[in-house]
């Protein structure tokens, strides 16, 4: 804190190095990550993530970012940060399990905030018995509402949102998750990755795909690829299914 207290924000590998002579054995990579992502409250500035914008990472104190200390929590013991955190996860992700919701966000399931909201929410049941919970405005469509191709990037929250991902992914491509693997949804279940290569889309098939699915494949990725080169190309491959 005395170190960004003078409010410039740093790269993680810079506010290491400037507590290291007090902390030297965990090493600055490790020493970084645990400041930056867990003993201070930090934001990620600008132009971080910005499109088409690439830049290292730096980090400011929460307060620097908002001016304000951050609230403390209520001394009655309730977690209306945790409520807002459950309705906004739900909005996303539901019908979805604590577990999802734990898995998703780190904490550790926040019960206080679950079961705080439980009664605004219904509840449903998967297949292995476990307890669904959901807004009750929510969109739920039929089972049988056909789900169009979609291309998503690395580390999509479609992907890490649950802690059953097997609602989505095989367990054989499981890893793909936190690999930073893209992967191609058809059918709404990861049937492939993706790529760019000389300015082409480049889809690998995970397992085989009918004519009609790669037909499908290959109309959205024409679309990305339109979309990423600014209109300048359209060019989609698809390798061959896997034996």
């Amino acid at each position: 804190r005395a170190v960004m207290a003078d409010g410039r924000p740093r790269s993680m590998g810079e506010l290491a190095r400037a507590v290291a002579d007090r902390w030297p054995a965990p090493g600055s990579r490790a020493l970084g990550e645990m400041l930056v992502a867990a003993l201070l409250p930090m934001a990620q500035l600008p132009p971080r993530g910005l499109w088409r914008t690439k830049a290292g990472v730096r980090n400011a104190l929460l307060s620097s970012w908002l001016g304000r200390e951050a609230d403390p929590p209520p001394e009655d013991g309730s977690d209306p940060v945790g409520q807002a955190l459950v309705r906004r996860y739900l909005a996303a992700f539901g019908p979805a399990a604590t577990a999802d919701l734990r898995a998703w966000c780190g904490l550790a399931g926040l019960p206080v905030a679950v079961a705080a909201v439980r009664e605004e929410l219904v509840a449903f049941r998967d297949e292995r018995g476990r307890e669904l919970l959901d807004l009750p405005g929510a969109p739920r469509p039929d089972p049988d509402t056909p789900a169009p191709v979609r291309f998503l990037p690395a580390f999509d929250n479609a992907l890490l949102g649950y802690h059953d991902r097997s609602r989505i992914v095989d367990d054989a491509h499981r890893g793909l998750s936190v690999a930073g693997a893209r992967v191609v949804l058809v059918d709404g279940r990861v049937s492939g990755t993706w790529n760019v290569t000389a300015g082409t889309v480049v889809v690998t098939p995970l397992r085989d795909l009918s004519r009609s699915d790669r037909a499908a494949v290959a109309e959205e990725g024409r679309a990305l690829s339109s979309f990423l080169s600014g209109g300048d190309s359209d060019r989609v491959r698809i390798g061959a299914s896997p034996p």
